[in-house]
């Protein structure tokens, strides 16, 4: 009775959320049914001759809205190597499968779903809220980009989707620094054969930081360990709860230390998200388990738990390739992605360039998808000295050529790669700023206590060519610095140039204080990465070495040290 009225409820809510966005899917919803897979047989393999059974918790995070299939990067015998993986209809597939196979199944998104495409920039996030709905999430944490429509948009798109959401460090702001009550419950219980699961939730409290200030106004963050024993007690004291889990949008480093902290204390596994690494094999801190599955709907983390008589004898965790061949993709789902995309297909799909090399951004240091941003911002301001980009993670490889022999580089994959259309920003510091902040932001990346990482990747540049010591001490990482051929001059004036960030004060220019002579452009990124491969296609944006890391090869993949673990 409970399977059948939850996926009625599905096929409801899937019917009105889709008409927000294009009315054809009310029809559609009709037509296609919900895409449980619940009418089929049952598989009784999780029940256990000895009495015990076996739950599922399945994760997916970092999705980034990217709801086809698409060309992803596997390191294998020391390169790159390129396999066709994700897509949510292929995620469907796998979901229905899982289901299947054992009903006590519960499936978690961590986070970063509502960001990452022209599809859902052209929609504020509302193209998502269906799609998510029909999957049949049982549970949701909002993570760093879940406010890039701002606040009340978050509220609205978290709201509208039917699965309960979770977050135990994000309050509302009352003013003055003022907490109000939080904005999402604190944690979630899962009852299964009789036994209660719990889940915790907590996003990254840097956001105000990483993200444009705007974004997250009107929300104060908290750290986890503030309030994580609380909850921690309510659980397994007051509740009763035979397991408890942190579902969580904090990146894998600060996973780790959160799981190295006293506070964590009776917590069994961390459900991680946001620095999308592949965690194969739970690293195992002092007080519980992490992992993380990766990025895009790539893969899928998988959580089995051996239950008998009440307690989790044993866990086993995998992380599942979501292969779009070994998957075929679910036919109600790709239904609904057609009709959410058809508005704006055309635009989403028209090509503006090509580039001769796949196009990545998976490596800490260089990536050909920043090498190309930045060629195209210096091309567009020669006389800049500097060209700034951030060190985002987000958007999938690009890597198969059409009929021209080239790759192509799509509308679409302009938002891949930049969802948020930044106006283009000038600006004049001296060597000495440019020093301090080389200093700082390399510590973001490779600090040795892992709370203090701040979740992004090597801040990228042209037009100047540093040499650094990833892992030295804070403050003496950077070796040497050339600007334009020649060293440094901590006295000198420099121009530089990046993206502007909604809420930043006027002085402040990629996270540099104090900026001089700040200016605002006529052209955004997107306006300038068009007009560039307009006119310089096929482009070949091979990494020219402008970061050179001494103590670490050039393909360094992750900024995780000191634990079992490996990208690949």
């Amino acid at each position: 009775m409970t399977n059948n009225r939850r996926g009625f409820l599905r096929k409801l809510g899937l019917a009105g959320a889709a008409s927000l966005v294009n009315p054809v899917l009310s029809t559609l919803s009709a037509q296609t049914g919900a895409s449980t897979g619940e009418q089929d047989s049952v598989d009784k393999s999780h029940e256990n001759p000895d009495g015990s059974f076996t739950v599922s918790i399945l994760q997916t995070t970092d999705v980034h809205c990217q709801v086809h299939p698409h060309d992803e990067l596997f390191w294998e015998n020391g390169k790159s190597v390129f396999r066709k993986t994700g897509g949510y209809a292929h995620l469907d597939s796998y979901f229905k499968k899982i289901r299947k196979k054992n009903p006590h199944t519960f499936i978690i998104d961590t986070g970063d779903m509502f960001q990452g495409s022209e599809l859902s920039v052209k929609t504020t996030g509302q193209a998502m809220v269906p799609i998510l709905n029909e999957l049949g999430y049982d549970l949701y944490l909002p993570g760093n980009w879940e406010v890039i429509y701002y606040k009340k948009a978050m509220q609205t798109l978290l709201g509208s989707l039917h699965g309960p959401k979770v977050c135990a460090n994000m309050y509302h702001d009352l003013g003055d620094g003022k907490k109000g009550e939080l904005i999402f419950p604190p944690y979630h219980i899962w009852q299964v054969n009789g036994v209660k699961i719990g889940f915790i939730g907590y996003t990254d409290p840097l956001v105000p930081l990483r993200q444009s200030p705007n974004y997250s106004k009107g929300i104060i963050y908290t750290k986890p360990e503030e309030n994580l024993p609380h909850f921690v007690d309510v659980l397994r004291n007051q509740e009763q709860c035979a397991y408890v889990l942190v579902v969580a949008h904090l990146g894998l480093s600060q996973q780790i230390a959160l799981a190295n902290m006293e506070a964590c204390k009776g917590v069994d596994y961390i459900l991680g998200g946001d620095t999308h690494e592949r965690v194969r094999k739970p690293i195992q801190c002092t007080y519980s388990k992490v992992v993380e599955p990766g990025a895009f709907g790539s893969f899928v983390g998988k959580l089995d738990l051996t239950i008998k008589d009440g307690k989790v004898q044993s866990d086993r965790y995998e992380l599942v390739e979501i292969g779009a061949s070994q998957y075929p993709a679910s036919k109600e789902m790709e239904r609904l992605i057609q009709a959410n995309e058809k508005p704006f297909k055309k635009d989403i799909y028209e090509v503006i360039g090509y580039s001769t090399i796949p196009l990545y951004r998976y490596f800490v240091v260089e990536n050909p998808i920043d090498t190309m941003i930045l060629d195209a911002l210096s091309w567009k301001l020669p006389e800049i000295d500097i060209i700034l980009s951030n060190g985002f993670r987000f958007c999938p490889p690009n890597t198969s050529p059409d009929h021209t022999g080239n790759i192509p580089i799509s509308n679409g994959y302009i938002y891949d790669m930049l969802p948020v259309d930044s106006t283009v920003r000038t600006a004049t510091v001296t060597g000495k700023q440019i020093m301090n902040w080389l200093e700082k932001e390399l510590n973001n990346v490779f600090a040795k206590n892992a709370a203090e990482r701040f979740g992004g990747w090597v801040i990228k540049f042209k037009g100047m060519k540093v040499s650094f010591n990833a892992f030295a001490e804070n403050g003496k990482r950077v070796q040497e610095v050339m600007i334009k051929g020649q060293k440094l001059d901590p006295d000198k004036i420099y121009s530089i140039a990046a993206c502007e960030r909604d809420g930043d004060p006027a002085d402040m220019l990629c996270r540099i204080r104090q900026v001089t002579n700040a200016r605002n452009s006529n052209y955004t990124l997107h306006s300038v990465m068009r007009e560039y491969l307009q006119k310089n296609s096929p482009v070949t944006p091979v990494p020219p070495q402008n970061a050179v890391v001494l103590d670490a090869p050039q393909t360094l993949l992750t900024q995780v040290t000191g634990v079992d673990y490996q990208f690949h």
